[in-house]
């Protein structure tokens, strides 16, 4: 039988959505429960294009197997016009079976995203990642506004989830606020997984 986790399922094109995920793993197991970060490929606008089922560098693709067995789910994207990217949709958009199954349901859920802009569509991308989770049976977890960090914040961080503004030129690194609100995150993610893993 395998140990229980919470799964941090991203895509990120330059870094930015990758570095709030690991952020968020690591407080995922401050809480006391395994991360378990993935990733999803690149898709093509031209074609569909393949790639190999184990990618060169980074993170491991995600399974359906990955999903299906996890404990709770935390759901990275960068913003694409105010909504999660195609590649991270395209596999969501696969989960089928596991709608029809009910695996997914009643387990906790969070959402987080990297934009490069202050207004560039944070918090629309967030809404946008939790409705087939919703529609999964999920139970999302926000940030509460017991974190100060989302007073405080001058970039990223909002109830819907961690934020993080990666600046135009996608360089900007997450800054203390943003990551103690992924920190934040992550911890309250894999306490409420714990929680509902017992019950």
């Amino acid at each position: 039988m395998t140990s229980p986790y919470v799964l941090v399922l991203y895509y990120s094109r330059h870094g930015a959505t990758r570095a709030m995920a690991e952020e968020i793993a690591r407080g995922v197991e401050l809480s006391g429960i395994e991360a378990r970060l993935r990733t999803v490929p690149a898709i093509s606008t031209l074609c569909e294009a393949t790639e190999d089922s184990i990618p060169t560098q980074g993170d491991l693709y995600c399974s359906e197997q990955d999903l299906a067995k996890c404990s709770g789910l935390a759901l990275g994207s960068p913003t694409r016009f105010g909504n999660m990217a195609a590649p991270l949709k395209y596999f969501i958009d696969s989960t089928s079976s596991l709608w029809l199954s009910g695996a997914l349901i009643d387990k906790p859920a969070a959402v987080f995203s990297s934009t490069s802009s202050l207004h560039g569509g944070q918090e629309t991308t967030l809404l946008s990642m939790m409705l087939p989770l919703l529609h999964h049976g999920m139970l999302i977890c926000g940030l509460p506004y017991s974190e100060s960090g989302l007073i405080k914040t001058t970039s990223g961080g909002t109830p819907y989830g961690a934020t993080h503004v990666a600046g135009q030129d996608g360089n900007q690194a997450i800054d203390s606020t943003e990551q103690e609100l992924c920190l934040a995150q992550g911890k309250r993610l894999g306490r409420f997984a714990l929680q509902l893993q017992d019950s």
